[in-house]
């Protein structure tokens, strides 16, 4: 059990790591221009380290412990390689045009091909898909709910923030990709 929950706080740390060092080659790039929020970004990352540091204590307590924990240790690490290969695979559709900050830059085209033909927001679905596995393995039920809200609150409120700032900058063209593809999940939301 030990080795388990080494390799779920293993993969996390990797993660934060990889998200780290993302936003900063992200920096680097000289095509952003203006800013069109940084409120969204805090949210987020407060919700995300709420949900992290909920979701450990409560499996470190062990109330709501499910005793199948390879089990929901395979579900959990299958989800969350697979929302880092959905994240890893929308950063590098979106190449240039991806930004940590809701942001405008030069050239700014809207990107419909790849996982953006069927939903707006890959690579939130992906990170959501990694949250998600991460409170999987850790078999605990109550970890689960205690990372999936407060994670989702700040994503949902995060596209909302998106969603007006890419109808402002591309107008029609964004509101008819609305019409055409779902926010998160394809078929359903």
């Amino acid at each position: 059990m030990y080795i388990k929950l080494q390799i779920i706080i293993a993969f996390s740390i990797l993660y934060g790591f990889f998200e780290i060092f993302m936003s900063r080659r992200q920096r680097n790039q000289r095509s952003i221009v203006k800013t069109g929020d940084s409120l969204s970004i805090w949210i987020l990352f407060i919700s995300i380290s709420v949900g992290y540091w909920l979701s450990f204590m409560i499996a470190a307590i062990g109330i709501g412990r499910v005793y199948h924990w390879n089990i929901f240790f395979i579900i959990g690490s299958v989800l969350a390689i697979a929302g880092l290969v959905i994240r890893v695979t929308a950063i590098f559709t979106l190449k240039q045009q991806f930004t940590y900050t809701v942001t405008k830059i030069e050239n700014h085209v809207l990107i419909e091909n790849g996982l953006y033909k069927r939903i707006r927001h890959p690579g939130y679905f992906g990170q959501l898909l990694i949250f998600l596995g991460i409170s999987t393995a850790l078999s605990n039920w109550l970890s689960i709910v205690f990372m999936i809200v407060p994670v989702f609150l700040g994503f949902f409120y995060r596209i909302i923030v998106e969603e007006k700032f890419m109808i402002r900058q591309i107008g029609q063209k964004y509101i008819d990709y609305q019409k055409r593809t779902k926010r998160l999940i394809p078929m359903i939301y």
